[in-house]
């Protein structure tokens, strides 16, 4: 459907924020543009001889606040109006964090499931053959998304160190420790986000020891945020799911046991029975739970499913999840939405932090990182709530404000637009 193009979708919240900071036209077609977009044929060797074509994209979308940085996906689906609007919706959260960067987004179309570690290597490295020229520590500074790991960002690190003639451990982020990578970038998406998730609860006056959780997305993020969940909060997780299905127990989840599942079978549909019981994906989304976790991917919460929704809080550790007319039917039931730039923002910061080491030559322990990423997340969280305020806004409204507004201030001092 075309009104679920998630470009589409990026462009009308930004037009959104644009009349409420009274941007002129052109200022708003120049925040609408992707200021860099390559598309490149990645050809690669397959194990049984043949040469295969993948087809890749890197945009950088703006760096009116310093070089683009983010993540590379790897997925049979990935679009460039996928990867656009992922590269703006970065652009307004490393702003939003007030991070001296921009944003970008990468992709190849592939399905990584399918690959060998042979074939995944000559990828990872044959896409960093076809953008190398356009990226590095003060250009572009990808990072691991979906289905890409920190081994595949030591492969692609490895390989624009050789193209350029020096060891250059800071041109990609979320790498292992051992070259270069940050102690807690594992958890920094989901931590981030229960930083957030412990702010609102404070406004909204929710008792998180015995809040009910529900998670849609158990990958890194969504079982991440259920073992922090009950390890900080001491909440209740009834509910799980992944893009097979999902699980749902009033009682609470075994979180060690639903791991260990999606791990050995791929999925947490096979969870052992007892008082567990099996449900869809939109089933997870209307539970009566006080909390609900979007982990998943985009457009999943739309104005067809908005109206059943009961959770009091939405965290959006997912990209996109909510679209714009489902933002406005929970924001009138009173649905408190953590949006997604400013709920999973925690590891783009933590990417940050790394960059910073990797220049420093200087790693903090794990203590430092978290403490430093609870400052950069309560402190957005409250400019965000103090704005939604002052405007009289919802919470992705008064995240844009915050975040477009310091693009903006940066474009201008640049000289890039006129003082209005």
């Amino acid at each position: 459907m075309a009104e679920l193009n998630p470009f589409d979708i990026a462009c009308e919240q930004l037009d959104d924020c644009a009349k409420i900071l009274n941007l002129n036209e052109d200022v708003r077609e120049m925040l609408k543009s992707p200021m860099r977009e390559l598309h490149v044929s990645i050809p690669v060797r397959m194990d049984d001889g043949r040469t295969k074509v993948f087809k890749g994209f890197r945009v950088q979308y703006n760096d009116a606040k310093g070089p683009t940085k983010g993540g590379i996906r790897f997925h049979p689906e990935e679009t460039i109006d996928t990867v656009r609007a992922l590269a703006a919706w970065m652009t307004w959260k490393c702003s939003l964090m007030d991070l001296p960067l921009g944003g970008g987004k990468g992709g190849v179309i592939c399905n990584p499931k399918e690959l060998s570690e042979n074939e995944l290597e000559r990828l990872s490295r044959g896409y960093i053959d076809m953008i190398w020229q356009f990226m590095g520590p003060n250009k572009d500074v990808p990072a691991p998304d979906v289905y890409t790991t920190p081994q595949v960002m030591a492969w692609m690190m490895d390989e624009y160190s050789k193209i350029t003639g020096s060891n250059e451990f800071g041109c990609i982020t979320g790498k292992p420790i051992c070259v270069g990578g940050s102690c807690g970038r594992d958890d920094a998406t989901a931590r981030g986000g229960m930083f957030t998730i412990r702010e609102a609860a404070k406004e909204l006056g929710i008792d998180l020891s015995k809040a009910t959780v529900a998670i849609q997305g158990y990958g890194n993020a969504g079982s991440n945020a259920a073992i922090l969940c009950r390890d900080l909060f001491g909440s209740k997780v009834v509910a799980i799911s992944d893009s097979q299905g999902g699980i749902y127990n009033k009682d609470g989840l075994d979180i060690e046991l639903a791991c260990s599942v999606k791990k050995d079978t791929c999925t947490v549909v096979n969870f052992p029975k007892d008082e567990t019981q099996k449900i869809s994906n939109q089933e997870l989304l209307e539970l009566d739970v006080d909390i609900l976790i979007s982990a998943a991917l985009e457009n999943v919460i739309t104005k067809e499913n908005a109206p059943y929704i009961k959770a009091k809080i939405i965290a959006e550790l997912a990209n996109g999840p909510t679209t714009p007319e489902a933002d406005e039917i929970l924001f009138e039931k009173g649905v408190h939405i953590i949006p997604d730039f400013l709920c999973n923002a925690g590891g783009v910061t933590v990417s940050y932090f790394e960059m910073v080491q990797n220049i420093d030559r200087y790693c903090w322990d794990v203590e430092e990182v978290r403490k430093r990423l609870d400052e950069r997340m309560t402190r957005a969280y409250h400019s965000v709530l103090e704005t939604s305020r002052a405007y009289n806004i919802n919470m992705r409204q008064a995240a844009y404000v915050v975040a477009v507004n310091r693009v903006v201030e940066a474009m201008k001092i640049r000289g890039w637009i006129k003082f209005s």
